[in-house]
């Protein structure tokens, strides 16, 4: 389905741009409020935090990792944020879907809390912290359609605010329209796609196992071992493969993954006949 234009309003309750932020479609009901941890307490005084609502506890990436999410529905926020707040260490920052009319029901949230957590890992860019599927509620059909539009909004919402939670890093392989890049340096067989967050190495992708001497006990070698650590990439013989498309901050570090080497990306991704990335997106701008 084609986008189509969106006006979306964002309210700073506290004036700051890091702090609280409350992020609304001018045409639809439904809110979702980032709330950075350090800012729980404030948004538990405010009227919001007495909904039934939807949340996500978002943890950030480590170096090389990816990032974290939780997902969670109730009707008594207060008491479920503060006890998160207690017991789980990873996120920093919650996103809460609430109905600007308050009229999101249980049975609206625990539709929600299903299906967001079941297009969490078909989309494969956030690690759930759940550890449970959990089964489809029985939702009446008039019902699970609101439910939908819904989602569609916080999908929207959420991505606005910086958590594509839903969106895989790559549509398809290759099916983008995007030029496809190729890393061969030091027997390597990589094939990713420059984006505008980044860049993303395909699933299947081959890079060397060992580290370049350089490297090691270097942030580099460090970033390797916990892309190995979190199964992004798997040790096969004397080789590193990725198991599924992984979005990189930019093209150098892309290419130290796959080498085990300090290397400038833009000079290492080519296309089949050999421009590089530096050519066709620096240098012919």
């Amino acid at each position: 389905m084609t986008p189509t234009p969106k006006t979306i309003q964002i309210f700073l309750p506290g004036g700051d741009p890091r702090g609280i932020r409350v992020a609304e479609l001018t045409t639809r009901i439904v809110q979702v409020i980032e709330v950075p941890r350090s800012l729980l307490g404030d948004f538990l005084k405010a009227p919001e935090s007495a909904q039934v609502a939807v949340y996500f506890l978002i943890g950030d990436a480590d170096e090389g990792g990816e990032p974290s999410v939780y997902i969670g529905q109730t009707g008594d926020l207060r008491a479920r944020l503060v006890k998160h707040n207690k017991e789980k260490d990873y996120w920093e920052r919650a996103a809460i879907l609430i109905s600007r009319t308050n009229s999101l029901t249980q049975t609206h949230a625990l539709f929600l809390e299903w299906y967001c957590l079941q297009a969490v890992r078909k989309a494969g860019r956030y690690q759930d912290e759940n550890g449970n599927s959990g089964t489809k509620p029985h939702t009446p059909a008039p019902l699970e359609a609101d439910c939908l539009e819904i989602y569609e909004t916080g999908h929207t919402l959420l991505a606005t605010l910086g958590f594509p939670l839903f969106d895989p890093v790559v549509k398809s392989d290759g099916g983008t329209g995007e030029e496809i890049f190729y890393c061969t340096a030091a027997g390597t067989n990589g094939r990713g796609i420059y984006t505008p967050e980044g860049f993303v190495v395909f699933e299947g992708s081959i890079g060397r196992r060992e580290n370049v001497q350089s490297i090691k006990g270097q942030a580099n070698e460090r970033f390797r071992i916990k892309l190995i650590e979190s199964g992004v990439m798997v040790e096969k013989g004397d080789t590193v493969v990725f198991q599924k498309d992984h979005l990189f901050n930019s093209p150098s570090m892309a290419a130290v993954a796959l080498v085990g080497a300090s290397a400038n990306g833009w000079l290492y991704w080519k296309t089949k006949d050999g421009q590089t990335l530096d050519f066709l997106k620096r240098q012919s701008t």
